[in-house]
């Protein structure tokens, strides 16, 4: 059918697996087998890579300014939106914010965790509680669990977000 074509593959298994090994190859350099010829390509044994700079965390860059690291439930995200760690509560009587830690907002939501209901009580809760409108605030992560990242899209920085969660909390 393509009889060259079987021919070259025959001279090829040949070559490289029934014939004798004419050249000897350099120290640094590394055979190729291929259909056609004997190659050998060359790598450099000398030449170092650079090392990447490594950074410590609260170290003064060199721009001068320093990393503020993020702590606390509501920090800001790389696209300048401010996050909002929630852990939630459904099916409580009333929604409300009930405590304030370190980790996240505890927040009570008046809905059944059934069909996204508890996600829409959540986005419409805090949205009222943060005085924006619904279309600002969005569900990040978390939608079939306890621990939710809500996202604000408005002009508040974290502190003032901190701020009136803790006030609405009490």
């Amino acid at each position: 059918m393509f009889p060259r074509f079987g021919i070259v593959l025959i001279r090829c298994f040949k070559q490289i697996w029934f014939g004798p090994l004419t050249r000897v190859p350099a120290v640094d350099l590394v055979p190729v087998f291929s259909c056609f010829s004997w190659s050998t390509r060359r790598f450099s044994r000398t030449a170092v890579m650079p090392r990447k700079q490594k950074e410590v965390k609260g170290q003064v860059k060199a721009a001068g300014t320093a990393e503020t690291p993020a702590t606390g439930p509501v920090t800001r995200d790389k696209s300048g939106a401010v996050s909002i760690s929630v852990h939630a509560k459904p099916g409580s009587k009333h929604s409300g914010i009930t405590d304030v830690s370190a980790q996240a907002v505890g927040v009570s939501i008046a809905a059944p965790p059934t069909d996204g209901e508890a996600n829409t009580e959540l986005v419409r809760y805090l949205a009222e509680v943060l005085e924006l409108k619904k279309s600002q605030i969005s569900l990040d992560k978390g939608s079939r669990s306890r621990d939710k990242v809500i996202r604000v899209d408005s002009s508040l920085d974290p502190e003032e977000v901190l701020r009136r969660l803790r006030q609405a909390a009490g």
